[in-house]
């Protein structure tokens, strides 16, 4: 058994209109939603606050490319908006591979069908964290499994 160490962490779905997140628990093993931000000019601001609330000492956000590892349209959007991560934050940033995050989340929602436009817009919201939440467990599930390869 791995000894106790607080590490948490916070995960980003990165979109041009919204922003899911999800954070981890204080051993930085499981991940839970948070919440879905929107994308926009104060987005900093927000994350500066739950990076603080959350004591968040590490970031993984979403790297999004096509089922061939090639760049897909949101790729550089995500490469710039990580630079600013970096730049305001300061802590270490992590990318992780972000194939179908999406369609999981929404597959965990079931197959209701309703088709209530605030019903709609408040679930895609919910799969936005979700996916978030994926991205980031994939990430700690991989981090947990090289720890243990290396002691």
């Amino acid at each position: 058994m791995l000894p106790y160490k607080y590490m948490k962490f916070l995960g980003i779905d990165y979109g041009a209109k919204r922003i899911g997140i999800a954070v981890s628990d204080e051993s930085g093993k499981l991940a839970f939603p948070k919440e879905v931000l929107k994308n926009g000019s104060k987005i900093f601001a927000e994350l500066a606050k739950m990076i603080k609330t959350e004591n968040i000492l590490e970031i993984v956000i979403g790297e999004s490319t096509n089922l061939k590892n090639q760049k897909n349209k949101i790729f550089e959007d995500i490469e710039n908006f990580i630079l600013i991560l970096k730049k305001e934050f300061k802590l270490p940033i992590h990318k992780q591979k972000e194939f179908f995050t999406s369609v999981e989340a929404q597959m965990k929602e079931g197959k209701e069908k309703n088709n209530a436009r605030k019903i709609k817009k408040i679930k895609k919201m919910k799969n936005d964290a979700e996916a978030a939440t994926l991205i980031l467990q994939r990430y700690l599930d991989r981090r947990f499994q090289e720890e243990r390869k290396n002691n």
